[in-house]
């Protein structure tokens, strides 16, 4: 069985190889975790296919959960034995990685590792564009793109906690029952007709004060053409392929419209914003109030075909890899 997944070259779900690799060894200011799952998410393939660069070799997987083998030196709070998970470091697809202690927060009891590595990434990126990015109000209509997958799924039942009333878009009808499961109250098959002209039937003509968008190069448009005057943009991913240029004109023309790109570095950039996030995240799990649904379970050693599925759009919910 291999250790760890790596990436020697750029490319195609192909360039994922599982290697033997030498035991690791935490440093100072780090511990040495036995992951038990690893989360598998978008920005993972943006890496493999150098959309994103990294330093090559790498290993893939910037969230996961398991339990603390080894304490590094200067490393406070944290014990052998005690069940953590992480998110935003790399090293994920292995069986045991070397994660910074700043990045780690605990896993509370009756939250299994599966669950935990499925909240982190995902739940943070849902958590910080419902509360930071555009802070949802009770009783406003938005937009969320992809809300059959992981980010959307979270991201739809935290807005409908905030009394938000949720648009959702999808490509199939299994999708639509999960999105409106998680409690869309409208759900767009995309591929059935143009969405920004059912989002302006929907919203009388007004338009929505956000989009949420993952999607990236095929929706962001239309996305535009959905906002109200005033309304703001979040591109936070590009499941589809980057966005290209945008002249700031088309945000003039089309109502004094926001645009943003996050990232979850700059919104965990405080060990207390990370603890805030993540101690929400866990609570809403534990009280029943936030389910998250893992979709597919893959064998390390099938990194690939979690790659290809989920590039395919073969998945819905979470993606993880269980070592």
């Amino acid at each position: 069985m291999p250790t760890a997944i790596r990436i020697e070259r750029t490319g195609g779900p192909e360039v994922l190889t599982p290697a033997d690799v030498d035991p690791p060894s935490p440093g100072s200011g780090e511990v040495l975790v036995d992951v038990e799952a690893a989360g598998v998410n978008y920005i993972d393939t943006y890496q493999r296919s150098g959309v994103y660069r990294v330093a090559l070799p790498y290993t893939p997987g910037l969230e996961g959960a398991g339990t603390v083998a080894e304490v590094g030196p200067d490393v406070t709070g944290i014990a052998v034995g005690d069940r953590v998970a992480w998110q935003g470091h790399p090293g994920g697809y292995a069986q045991r990685a070397v994660v910074p202690a700043r990045v780690v927060v605990p896993v509370p009891d009756g939250v299994s590792a599966q669950t935990a590595a499925a909240t982190m990434l995902q739940g943070v990126t849902a958590h910080y564009l419902v509360n930071s990015t555009y802070p949802v109000a009770e009783g406003e209509t938005i937009l969320v793109h992809a809300a059959a997958g992981g980010v959307g799924l979270l991201l739809t039942q935290l807005a409908k906690a905030k009394g938000a009333r949720v648009i959702g878009t999808v490509s199939t009808e299994e999708k639509e029952r999960l999105a409106r499961a998680a409690g869309a109250d409208e759900v767009i098959r995309y591929t059935e007709r143009d969405f920004a002209e059912a989002v302006d039937e929907l919203t009388g003509g007004e338009g929505v004060p956000v989009v949420y968008d993952g999607v990236g190069a095929s929706t962001y448009e239309a996305s535009l053409r959905s906002l109200r005057r005033r309304g703001t943009l979040v591109l936070f991913g590009a499941s589809s392929g980057p966005v290209p240029p945008i002249d700031p004109q088309v945000l003039n023309s089309g109502g004094s419209l926001y645009l943003t790109r996050p990232t979850s570095g700059d919104y965990t950039a405080t060990r207390d914003e990370l603890e805030w996030r993540t101690g929400e995240l866990f609570a809403a799990v534990s009280a029943g109030e936030l389910d998250v649904r893992i979709g597919a379970t893959y064998p390390l050693a099938d990194a690939r075909r979690a790659h290809e599925d989920l590039e395919g759009r073969r998945t819905t919910g979470k993606v993880l890899l269980t070592p």
